[in-house]
């Protein structure tokens, strides 16, 4: 496989994750994070820095809402909930 080929292949996956991710807003980031390591904000910091990598000049709310489909703060607003004290449990686990 050519290299323009695969990175056409990566793009389409990663838009399809994005897809998947605002089908699936009842998943919290606290979620993502204690079942996989990395949240939409994750995501969001990575696009940043291959942004950056790319001599590309974004900031960090562009690339969030490049990840969330809207600005963070609208979509905290309507889709983040408060985590639970399981949740937060895990989490601090997790983070050791």
């Amino acid at each position: 496989m050519d290299s323009n080929t695969q990175t056409q292949l990566e793009a389409a996956a990663f838009r399809r994750l994005l897809r998947h991710l605002d089908e699936r807003k009842d998943v919290q980031n606290i979620d993502l994070m204690n079942l996989s390591g990395f949240c939409r904000n994750c995501l969001s910091k990575w696009y940043l820095a291959a942004a950056q990598e790319q001599g590309l000049s974004i900031d960090y709310e562009v690339a969030r809402a490049k990840i969330y489909g809207m600005p963070y703060k609208d979509w905290k607003r309507l889709h983040q909930t408060p985590a639970t004290p399981e949740q937060l449990a895990a989490y601090r686990t997790n983070e050791l």
